[in-house]
């Protein structure tokens, strides 16, 4: 039995790691893992690095759903003084936006270097913390500034979560993986929706109710610890920095459970394909990789345009058609309830299409719903196509955070996810101005019009230049 004090932390920092059979643990590793069948204790795997993704979008999403507290209590304005203020609703998004794109380019390396374990379990507690401080300030300088140090460590999170579940997964199964937790992360939305609703109009105890949305999100501190000690490292990663006896132990004691849950011999391994052990950022810019890490920054940049134009603006979008604070944060309650429906769609469909087919489809939904939803006014029509738009969103990104984890070599996989990732946080600080622009310039159909041309960018990037990753290896996709 594999106890939670072999699921060391132990780093490498300040030793020379022993990378003398790294190659050949490694080669072997990575076809036993591929071979596991789904069992029981693949899935609770999977589940709790979803519980810690549960936490991480409540935090990431809260943003649209507190946005019209923070204007009813004065703190911030909803339209922007200025192309850049920073006392609007877009200044806070923009903060948030800025936080997430330094943990992503600047911090994304974190988890190749110390594990996935460890960086996953600090970060978490890292943007708890800040939230929790931003939740007890009253001026909008102090809280864009604790929202920006929030942003980096739900950076960090995110793209930890991708390389962990990408290297824990079956090859089989990683589509419904990603898929998985992205369904019990994404049930984080009618929570705080259905919170907002009930909270934001009102001021419990004389506290304004923005910021217990915002308190009661920073109860995920009181789970990390233990999901840390339930989660092993990654094997994949272990034996790339040398800690092979780690590695092994971990991944027999896997094979053990599974094999007695599975009730029959495991499957025999594929053949092994040899994989370098180190990696660096230039490892980025050689073929195949190049135009995989080219593809992805555009790709992101236009996909930041859709998915947040939309999940951070909603209400607005909402109380700019006419309809009254309370009433749209009802609507967005219901529209809330289907986050959780694509990627749950997913945990049958994620592994029997191509990847990046579905992303160009979901891109392509994305036009044609938000385009009517600018025009409709009826309370049915509206919330049908937010809910149609919210699944497409959703769809899409279990899709992409499977796919772009699948684009790159273990040895570089959580820098280089980082790093084209850090692209959509790029994209979504000046998105929250230029929409605040837009909105106030052209109204809802100007939104969504950006909105369109930038989804059409993401078919376009993504049709022409997207590798297959399907059913396959990630060192068949990684070759």
């Amino acid at each position: 039995m594999l106890t939670a004090s072999r699921y060391s932390d132990e780093s490498t920092a300040g030793r020379a790691p022993d990378y003398s059979d790294a190659f050949e643990k490694l080669d072997s590793i990575s076809p036993r893992l591929d071979r596991l069948p789904p069992t029981a204790s693949i899935w609770k795997l999977v589940l709790l690095l979803s519980l810690g993704f549960f936490f991480e979008l409540y935090d990431l999403l809260l943003t649209g759903y507190v946005a019209p507290g923070l204007v009813k209590s004065g703190i911030l304005t909803p339209t922007t003084p200025g192309l850049f203020g920073t006392h609007g609703v877009a200044g806070f998004i923009a903060a948030l936006f800025s936080g997430l794109f330094i943990g992503t380019i600047a911090c994304g390396f974190l988890a190749d270097r110390y594990g996935r374990r460890a960086i996953f379990t600090w970060s978490l507690l890292w943007y708890t913390a800040a939230n929790l401080i931003m939740a007890f300030q009253a001026e909008a300088f102090w809280i864009n500034l604790w929202r920006f140090i929030s942003g980096v460590g739900l950076g960090v999170e995110m793209v930890t979560i991708g390389a962990y579940v990408a290297e824990l997964a079956p090859k089989a199964m990683r589509g419904q993986a990603f898929a998985c937790c992205q369904a019990v992360g994404f049930t984080a939305v009618p929570v705080v929706a259905f919170l907002s609703y009930l909270l934001v109009p009102i001021a419990p105890m004389g506290v304004d109710g923005w910021r217990w949305i915002v308190i009661l999100g920073a109860h995920g501190a009181l789970f990390a610890w233990w999901i840390r000690r339930n989660l092993p490292e990654s094997p994949r990663w272990l034996a790339q920095r040398g800690r092979l006896q780690e590695a092994e132990i971990i991944l027999t004691a896997l094979e053990a459970k599974v094999q007695k849950e599975f009730g029959h011999p495991l499957p025999a391994p594929e053949a092994a394909l040899p994989v370098p052990a180190i990696g660096a950022f230039r490892d980025m810019w050689v073929a195949p990789y190049r135009a995989r890490s080219i593809m992805l920054m555009v790709f992101h940049v236009c996909q930041a345009v859709g998915y947040y134009g939309w999940a951070n603006w909603v209400p607005t979008l909402l109380i700019q058609k006419g309809i009254a604070i309370t009433t749209s944060l009802l609507y967005t309650s219901v529209i809330a309830l289907a986050a959780p429906l694509g990627p749950l769609l997913g945990l049958w469909a994620a592994d029997r299409f191509e990847r990046k087919t579905v992303i160009v489809a979901m891109a392509g939904l994305n036009v044609a719903c938000g385009l009517a939803f600018s025009q409709e006014s009826t309370m049915v029509a509206l919330i049908l196509l937010g809910v149609c738009l919210t699944v497409a969103g959703n769809v899409a990104s279990f899709t992409y955070h499977a796919y772009q984890a699948e684009l790159f070599p273990t040895r570089i996989r959580a820098r280089a996810v980082g790093f084209v990732y850090s692209w959509s946080r790029f994209s979504g600080i000046f998105t929250a101005f230029l929409i605040s622009f837009m909105l106030g310039k052209f109204g809802v159909t100007g939104v969504f019009v950006f909105i369109a041309m930038a989804m059409g960018g993401v078919m376009v990037i993504i049709g022409a230049v997207g590798p297959r990753t399907r059913l396959l290896s990630l060192e068949q996709v990684s070759r």
